[in-house]
């Protein structure tokens, strides 16, 4: 049966070209989207050195605030009466609000003035990421309003099972799985750069063990170095150097900690890929992702990826098959996993080739059907919920027939 194309709107403090795992997803969704027929509409915030727009009905830009200690990261803010008279113009069929800040509740807001359905995202951890910096209270805070904020919603929609566990054990309702791709024509093997490995002082026979992410302090990158000092002991034999693909406020601490590691700032589209394909060994010891895009990218470009057994990781990589895992927090086990894929050179081969294998075959269109059914499912919900109550008001209503019984 033909399902009819829905006018669906975005919302969202982040979208490409900015780096990260959220502008990234929701990029690739509201691609998909389009590419089935769907009319898209972004909400978000300006970004640096964009001019403002018009009239657009595909994207509206608000004012954005710079978060502190993270450049290139903003709050967006808008009056839910800007946002009324936009949709009183030209109604959405249904929102999806990916970020809960200021942005997001007014969008929630105006949408539920409007009766329009809202399906939202648990993208961010922020109560995990306060406490990384010692802030429990604040923690304790923004889970509170989190689930007051997605409650209100028809779903929420999380990348894994170890994240919806979580938020269930929160006190979290309605939370539905849409994991997360991988563009493995992007993210391949054959991308591999012997010219990239020498400017990074890499020869044909040494391992460039490789992080990518943003550098800040809830990505847990004070293992990098021990891991790297634990590997070099173990097998003097073999040079290797930390390869480091990203920035954020934390690189300057890095550099000193691993002062011979070579910093490669953030890199995207086929550069990225190139530098992924290009490593070895990719570790990634962070413990507050919801999901972990990174680890699927790595996987798709031949790389053996360590990493703590939770979210992306412990839904794509079998220990000791497609990767490396270690209990959350335990960081002994996260060094000897490390080691134990360098142990030898037919188990680094295998495990490489098996990643490969497996991110393969976790495309974005399968992803982007499965949104496209919650967003439809959402649409319905509202419908029946106000045919119910159409239906409860003409019973009531003085001398109507039901009245009159």
């Amino acid at each position: 049966m033909n399902t009819p194309a829905l006018r669906i709107t975005l919302v969202s403090e982040t979208f490409p070209p900015e780096i990260n795992g959220v502008a990234n997803t929701l990029g690739r969704l509201s691609e998909g989207l389009r590419q089935r027929g769907h009319d898209i509409e972004i909400v978000r915030p300006r970004q640096a050195g964009e001019e403002p727009v018009h009239n657009d009905q595909q994207l509206m830009l608000c004012r954005g605030w710079a978060l502190p200690g993270y450049p290139g990261l903003q709050w967006g803010e808008v009056s839910m009466h800007r946002l009324l008279r936009r949709w009183r113009r030209q109604r959405p069929d249904v929102l999806y609000i990916a970020t809960e800040g200021p942005l997001g509740l007014s969008a929630l807001r105006a949408a539920r003035r409007l009766g329009v359905p809202v399906v939202s995202g648990f993208h961010t951890n922020f109560p995990q990421y306060s406490g990384q910096y010692g802030l429990g209270l604040l923690a304790r805070l923004l889970t509170h309003y989190l689930r007051w904020f997605h409650r209100r919603t028809a779903v929420t929609l999380v990348p894994s099972v170890s994240q919806r566990l979580e938020l269930e054990r929160r006190g979290f309702e309605r939370l539905d799985l849409l994991a997360r791709g991988v563009d493995a024509c992007l993210f391949n093997p054959a991308r591999r750069s012997q010219a990239l490995r020498e400017s990074w002082g890499i020869g044909p026979d040494d391992i460039a063990v490789l992080h990518v992410g943003r550098l800040a302090a809830e990505k847990n990158l004070g293992v990098l170095r021990p891991c790297l000092d634990a590997l070099q002991k173990t097998y003097p034999h073999k040079r290797l150097r930390l390869i480091v693909v990203g920035d954020g406020p934390q690189r300057a601490t890095l550099q000193q900690q691993v002062p011979d590691a070579v910093f490669c700032g953030a890199q995207r589209g086929e550069l990225l890929a190139e530098h992924y394909a290009s490593g070895d060994l990719f570790l990634f010891p962070s413990l507050t992702e919801t999901f972990g895009n990174v680890v699927l990218e790595g996987m798709a470009s031949g790389l053996a990826v360590v990493a703590y057994d939770e979210a992306a990781a412990a839904q794509h990589i079998r220990h000791g098959h497609s990767g490396a895992l270690a209990m959350p927090g335990d960081q002994a086990a996260f060094i000897d996993a490390a080691c134990w894929l360098l142990e030898e050179e037919e188990t680094l081969r295998r495990v490489r080739l098996n990643a490969r294998q497996h991110a393969s075959r976790q495309g974005w269109p399968a992803i982007v059907e499965q949104f496209e059914t919650y967003l439809y499912s959402a649409c319905k919900q509202r419908t029946g919920d106000t045919q119910k109550a159409s239906g409860a008001a003409l019973a009531i209503k003085p001398g109507s027939t039901a009245h009159r019984g």
